[in-house]
C-alpha cells in the first residue's frame, strides 16, 4: 500500500531490493498474467482511467479533476470510479460531501465529489452501472484501477511523477511498480509526465518508441493572500510530503518546521495537540494539504486548531492548453468505436 511504501522504493536498488526480488519476480507473473487475461466488463459509456504504473503518489487525483472540469465545459455529465482508501461500504456507494467521512469512503473520494459524483466500490462495473442508471453520468474518469481488469477502458493516462519516476524500477514487494512495465505499458494509451525531473526519461523513452503520446503537466498551488508571507509549520500525510513542502514555498510561504505522516493518515488527539503545541511555541502558522483536510474535516479537533490551520488548494497545469480536451475527445472516440464493434450490445 502506499501508506506502507519505504523509502528504500525511492532510491537506486539496493540489497533489500535484490533480497526481496524472488517475491517481486511472482508478485511480478501474477499482476502481468491477471492484466493479460482479465474479463473487462464493457460500459455503456466512455471510460478514462487516469493510473500509473507504481504506487504512491503521483498526481492522479488533481489530473482527474483537471479533465473533470474539462469534460463539464464540453457538456458532459462526468461521474468518478473510485475504490477508495479504507473505504467500508460494501456494495457502490455515492459520497455525501457533508455527511461521509474519509474513514468511511476515503480521503481522495470526497476531494473529487466537490467536482462530480463519485461511486466508491471494489466493484467498479457496479459503480459505473449506478453512475449512468441513477446519476445520468455520461462520461467515467477512473482515478486509479489501470492494473485492475474489472471494465474496459477506453483510455489509459498514466501519470508519472517526473521527480521519482519508476522508483528504484523493482515490483513489490521489492520496488513500487505494480507490475513490470513491459506488461503494463500494452494497455496505456498515453503517458503524462508530470513536474521537473529527469527520473521519469526512461520510461517516457520506453513508451514514446511504443508509439505512445506523451503530454507534459506540472501542479501549481492556487493563489492564496492568506499563504503568501506567512510562517509555517507544514504537516501531511500524503505519498510524498515533499512535494507539498516544496509547493508552500511556491506560494510564497516559508516552511520553517515539517512534519510527515504515512499516506492516508489519520490523526490521533494528541499528534494534533502537539502540531498545535510547536507551532505556537515558535509562533508558526499551521497548514496542510487539502487531502489532510479532508480527514480532519469531520474529527474532533483540539479548541482553536480549525481556525489556525491554513490548507493549501493545488492544481494541474497542462503544458499544451489543449490536452485535457484532447484527451476527452479521444476517449470519446474509442468508445464510439467500441461501440460499433460491438453493435446491439449497448456498449
Amino acid at each position: 500500500m502506499a501508506s506502507e511504501a519505504p523509502p528504500f522504493w525511492w532510491e537506486k536498488p539496493d540489497w533489500r531490493a535484490r533480497a526481496l526480488f524472488p517475491l517481486s519476480a511472482a508478485y511480478a507473473a501474477v499482476a502481468g498474467r491477471r492484466m493479460k487475461s482479465a474479463r473487462r466488463e464493457r460500459i455503456a459509456a466512455p471510460v478514462l482511467c487516469v493510473g500509473n504504473f507504481t504506487v504512491g503518489g503521483s498526481g492522479k487525483t488533481p489530473v482527474a479533476i483537471s479533465l473533470c472540469r474539462q469534460a463539464l465545459s464540453m457538456g458532459l455529465k462526468p461521474g468518478f470510479l473510485s475504490r477508495g482508501h479504507g473505504g467500508s461500504f460494501a456494495e457502490p456507494h455515492i459520497v455525501d460531501v457533508h455527511h461521509d467521512s474519509a474513514k468511511h469512503v476515503g480521503d481522495e473520494p470526497l476531494l473529487l465529489a466537490a467536482h462530480a459524483p463519485v461511486a466508491v466500490t471494489p466493484d467498479r462495473a457496479a459503480g459505473a452501472r449506478l453512475l449512468i442508471d441513477k446519476h445520468g453520468c455520461d462520461f467515467l474518469i477512473m482515478d486509479d484501477g489501470f492494473q485492475s481488469g474489472r471494465i474496459h477502458i477506453d483510455f489509459a493516462l498514466i501519470v508519472v511523477d517526473a521527480r521519482y519516476g519508476l522508483g528504484n524500477g523493482h515490483v513489490i514487494p521489492g520496488g513500487p511498480l505494480r507490475a513490470r512495465v513491459a506488461d503494463q505499458l500494452p494497455f496505456a494509451d498515453a503517458l503524462l509526465r508530470m513536474g521537473d525531473g529527469t527520473e521519469a526519461d526512461a520510461v517516457v523513452r520506453q513508451a514514446a518508441r511504443a508509439g505512445k503520446p506523451i503530454f507534459a503537466a506540472r501542479t501549481q498551488p492556487r493563489i492564496d493572500d492568506g499563504i503568501a508571507g506567512g510562517r509555517f509549520l507544514a504537516f501531511a500525510g500524503i505519498g510524498h510530503p515533499d512535494k507539498f513542502f516544496r509547493s508552500v514555498e511556491e506560494a510564497g510561504g516559508t516552511v520553517m518546521q515539517r512534519r510527515s505522516f504515512p499516506d492516508h493518515h489519520f490523526y490521533a488527539q494528541d499528534e494534533l495537540s502537539d502540531l498545535a503545541a510547536d507551532a505556537e511555541k515558535e509562533g508558526l502558522g499551521l497548514i496542510t494539504t487539502a487531502k489532510d483536510a479532508v480527514r480532519l474535516a469531520q474529527e474532533p479537533l483540539p479548541e482553536g486548531f480549525r481556525e489556525k490551520l491554513d490548507v493549501l488548494e493545488i492544481e494541474t497545469v497542462f503544458d499544451l492548453e489543449n490536452t485535457p480536451e484532447r484527451i476527452v475527445n479521444e476517449t470519446r472516440e474509442a468508445w464510439r468505436r467500441r461501440r460499433l464493434a460491438n453493435p446491439g450490445t449497448g456498449s
